[in-house]
């Protein structure tokens, strides 16, 4: 017997609705699979305040998905959160209206704590790649808008660490020109430099089995990577690029103008700001993945924290 559950990841640049049934075995079977760029993370590492026109986009996501959840019969609804909705001066306002929006669901946002995020990323990400048999230890990469979490695990979590160099923190903190100068791409190349040697402190990245990329980033440049006509979310998720092939894609993105990112036909509109600081943190990733394990597999998956969170949902 299965039960009926949602599951909302809102983080720094996007809104994310599953709502899925899961199995006595563990397996979740999509009902539906929404995502919203509503940029909460708007202005935040400068002001340290969600902006009211931010604010409005995400709380009105919210409420959509709410009713979506209503009308397909949710049994239970978990709402993860980015720390914007924790630290930000205003986050009163913001967790006052996802509660308003979900109701009767008894939904709050939560900012899980780092060791958390990490096992629900892993577990929403891997499920795949064991099934088919693609072998470990698995680097997951979820390069998300504030921050990227590097988890190293094979069956469950070994280690994991979270660095602040997403792709809305990055382009507001270095990118300003159209296209990138080249010394916009120094700076911000030294302050990924910087989080990543932190991050290796933690997670070894040497004998890796695969590295995983998941988010809106990683998949934009896979389906650049791949020559998509469309966003093909099927083509996309497990697909295995090499990873030379992933950097040059990468390479490709920053170097385009926006109006050339915009056209591109796979690109969501509201990526298209902030896919060169993605492309250009993926870059860099791969880049010490290349040195530590030139053997690793790189393999994009769709199933990530959203997945993870909806297999936690409690009974």
């Amino acid at each position: 017997m299965s039960r009926r559950v949602g599951a909302v990841d809102c983080g720094t640049n996007s809104i994310r609705l599953l709502v899925a049934d899961v199995g006595e075995d563990g397996l979740l079977t999509d009902v539906v699979r929404r995502m919203e760029v509503v940029r909460l993370g708007q202005g935040i590492d400068r002001t340290g305040t969600i902006a009211s026109e931010a604010m409005e986009r995400t709380l009105a996501a919210a409420r959509e998905y709410a009713g979506q959840c209503r009308e397909l019969g949710a049994e239970a609804v978990r709402f993860v959160a980015t720390s914007a909705s924790r630290d930000a001066r205003n986050a009163d306002e913001f967790v006052a209206g996802v509660r308003e929006a979900f109701g009767d669901l008894d939904v709050t946002p939560e900012v899980v704590p780092g060791d958390e995020e990490a096992r629900l990323s892993f577990t929403g990400a891997t499920g795949d790649l064991r099934r088919l048999g693609i072998p470990g230890p698995y680097l997951v990469v979820d390069l998300g808008g504030g921050s990227t979490e590097l988890v190293r695990g094979t069956d469950d979590v070994e280690a994991g660490r979270s660095v602040d160099i997403g792709c809305v923190r990055m382009t507001e903190r270095h990118l300003a020109s159209d296209p990138p100068t080249d010394g916009e791409v120094v700076a911000a190349r030294a302050d990924i430099a910087t989080a990543l040697h932190q991050a290796e402190e933690v997670v070894d990245l040497s004998g890796l089995g695969a590295v995983v990329g998941l988010a809106g980033s990683v998949t934009t440049v896979t389906a650049h990577a791949l020559g998509l006509g469309t966003y093909d979310r099927d083509a996309i998720h497990l697909a295995r690029v090499p990873l030379d092939e992933h950097r040059a894609a990468c390479r490709g993105l920053l170097a385009m103008s926006r109006e050339e990112r915009a056209a591109l036909p796979f690109m969501h509109p509201g990526r298209v700001d902030v896919i060169g600081a993605g492309a250009l943190v993926w870059h860099e990733v791969l880049g010490r993945v290349a040195l530590r394990s030139p053997a690793a597999a790189v393999v994009t998956s769709e199933h990530d924290i959203l997945d993870g969170i909806a297999l936690s949902v409690p009974a």
